[in-house]
């Protein structure tokens, strides 16, 4: 079997140093960013039903981008994860044998890009085709995510860059399609009995 890449050669004083904040910082900052990292991803699911239930309102080409998002992520997610499995890289936590805010992950969950990271960023650019204030808002919490991820010890700060690219790149050439084909496609499915997904009258 083919070892597992050491991620710490690229950034692994960057996360001795964030895990030793971590360690510093008060009680109720750690578990608030804790909180953040495990439970976050529910936020942008939100925001997304949110962006729908508007746009409905607004057209029906609009509201089918809306709708594509959560598929759109789904893609953005499964080209990550199938990342993972080509770089093996392991875990920071692991590698370094580091105690962290966060249970390390079991061997084989791999570390690079980081799944949560490529979510959030894939996100926040649906959302900025949907609505600037609501992808204003995602993209900040991307970011925030992203953060956190390191900060609690389960990724290096490269992994949640590249999470970041790959989520964010994925979704851009996604909706950037779905834009260009989004009037002859909400017209067909206006058609269906599915329409009600689309528009309010």
């Amino acid at each position: 079997m083919t070892p597992a890449f050491d991620g710490s050669l690229i950034d692994g004083s960057a996360y001795r140093g964030i895990v030793t904040l971590a360690h510093g910082s008060p009680a109720w900052l750690d578990g608030l960013v804790a909180a953040w990292s495990t439970y976050g991803l529910a936020v942008f699911a939100v925001l997304m039903v949110v962006a729908w239930w508007q746009t409905r309102r607004e057209s029906a080409p609009a509201a089918l981008v809306a709708l594509a998002g959560p598929l759109t992520v789904v893609v953005a997610y499964a080209v990550n994860d199938a990342l993972k499995l080509v770089v093996r890289e392991d875990r920071p936590c692991r590698s370094l044998r580091l105690v962290t805010l966060e249970a390390c992950p079991a061997p084989g969950d791999w570390s690079f890009p980081s799944n949560h990271a490529a979510v959030a960023a894939a996100s926040a650019v649906v959302l900025l085709y949907v609505s600037r204030r609501l992808g204003a808002a995602a993209a900040v919490a991307a970011g925030a995510m992203a953060a956190s991820r390191v900060w609690v010890g389960v990724h290096y700060p490269h992994d949640v860059v590249a999470g970041v690219l790959v989520g964010a790149l994925v979704a851009l050439v996604l909706s950037e399609s779905l834009r260009r084909r989004r009037e002859a496609a909400a017209r067909r499915l206006a058609a269906t009995r599915l329409r009600p997904l689309l528009t309010t009258s």
